[in-house]
Formats: structure tokens, sequence, C-alpha cells
């Protein structure tokens, strides 16, 4: 059975039909809240909180989130973010209680930073792994949108997403490209090794904090921890502009934006002989 992220776009998978079909399936809708509520389980928000929902669809999340009790720390508000008009539609009718915005998570997160407290991802980040044209890139898609969501968060805020990688390569770019942006992040896996394994990306804004964010939680894998403003700023201070060094990490920086750069070989950044 083909996977929905490899037949067609978000935006064209999820037309009319099959956002109604997925909105009103009763497997779906349980699934759903046991992923939201084990998101909500890892964020440990002590109070209410400004959430924002990415890949919020028809709300159904977002329900969750506006329904938290009070000696849980909720109610939440929230806002969300979707790349599926049909969705959003869905959402509208259903009279949801948070923002909702038309966007492409791969194009980026467009809010002022440090705009949100924490956000959740259910079952989006996946559909990033795929390029929908030759010029862009997963590996484009990915930073534009992991930059975008580390700006969006306070310092000390924490984003948990939900994916289903298609395998190790996918789930190893994917934790990856949450690091360049600046994260802390840790990696745990609900069901491994069966056919309903959900692995869930727990990531913290705010240098080295992953350590104290999944302290105490059981089978979480710190991924690695992000580095400081101090030791960004030393590690760039060492580099010598026209460097091999220097040369490497601005193509680095270049595919972050999602512009296309040639394939790093071993004659990158070599220093030719001066011929008269």
């Amino acid at each position: 059975m083909s996977r929905p992220e490899d037949t067609l776009p978000p935006d064209l998978f999820y037309n009319d039909s099959e956002s109604r079909k997925y909105t009103t399936s009763s497997r779906i809708q349980n699934v759903q809240v046991e992923m939201t509520n084990r998101a909500l389980e890892l964020l440990s928000l002590p109070s209410p909180s400004l959430v924002l929902d990415i890949g919020c669809g028809s709300g159904l999340s977002g329900e969750i989130l506006s329904s938290v009790p009070p000696p849980d720390g909720g109610p939440h508000i929230w806002a969300g973010m979707d790349i599926s008009a049909s969705m959003l539609d869905i959402a509208l009718q259903r009279d949801v209680d948070g923002d909702l915005l038309l966007a492409d998570i791969g194009q980026g997160v467009p809010f002022r930073a440090g705009t949100f407290d924490a956000a959740i991802s259910i079952s989006a980040v996946q559909w990033l792994c795929n390029a929908e044209s030759s010029d862009t890139s997963p590996q484009g898609r990915l930073a534009r949108f992991f930059n975008g969501l580390y700006a969006s968060l306070r310092r000390g805020g924490k984003a948990v997403c939900q994916f289903y990688p298609k395998n190790e390569a996918q789930r190893n770019m994917v934790s990856a490209a949450a690091i360049k942006a600046g994260f802390g992040a840790g990696l745990l896996e609900d069901g491994a090794g069966t056919k309903n394994a959900k692995v869930y990306l727990v990531l913290s804004v705010g240098g080295g904090a992953i350590e104290d964010v999944v302290e105490g939680m059981d089978g979480v894998d710190v991924v690695e921890r992000g580095k400081t403003n101090h030791e960004r700023k030393r590690t760039e201070n060492t580099v010598r502009k026209g460097s091999k060094q220097w040369i490497l990490r601005t193509k680095e920086q270049m595919e972050r934006k999602g512009k296309v750069v040639k394939n790093n070989s071993k004659f990158s950044g070599r220093r030719r002989k001066i011929t008269w």
C-alpha cells in the first residue's frame, strides 16, 4: 500500500472528498486524539499557552488544545496552519476556536519572532520529505520549515512533531534539519518495531536545553543539543573567509535557504596554483 505523500502533494491529495473522509473517520479521530495527547504530555505545558498547530487540518488537534482542563495547564489558545484549503474549510464549518492560516510549511513559518510558547505537529512533517518540483529539494523545504519554526518560538519554547518516516535515512534527515536550525532535539518512538510505530521529535529553543526537557522521560534518544549563541559565534569567528571550511559552510547556508548548490567533492575549496 502506497503512502499518501508518495502519490500527490498534500494540497491536491486532501481535496473536498478526502478531507471529509479524514475528518469523519472514527478510527482517524481516535488516533489523532491519542497522538495529540501524547504530544501534550511531552510538551508538559504548566499553564495556558499560545500554541501553533502545524498541519492543523480540520482542527481535530486544536479541539483538544482548547479543551485541556485548568488542572492540566489549559485551556490553550492556538493558531493553525495548513496547505489544504479543503481541510481549513471543514475547520471553519466545524467552528473551531483557533485562528487558521492557509500556508505551505515548506516555505517557512510566517509569524513574528518569539510569537508562540509551543508548537505541535501531527502527521505533517513527512510530507516535506518529497520534492514536488525540480527546483526544490526535501532538504531545502525542511530547512525553511525548521528555521521558521525556531524563529517563531520564544526562547525556552518547545515543539513536538509526530511524523511517519519512511526509513532511517528520512528520520535522520528530519532530525538533522532541526538541529541545523538551532534546536536541541530528542527522538521518541512509541510502539517501536510494530506497524503502528509513531515517532515524536521533541525540540527545544535555547541551546542545550533538550537534556532538561527530556529528563525523566523513558525511551527518548537525545540526538544532539543545539549550540549556544556564544558557541556559535566562537565557531564562526575561527573560520577564515575563502577557506574550504568557509566555502562548505556557505554552501550549507545556501542549501538551508532552499537554493540548489553543486555537490561537494574532494576538489571543493581546493587552492589552485597560480600560473603565469
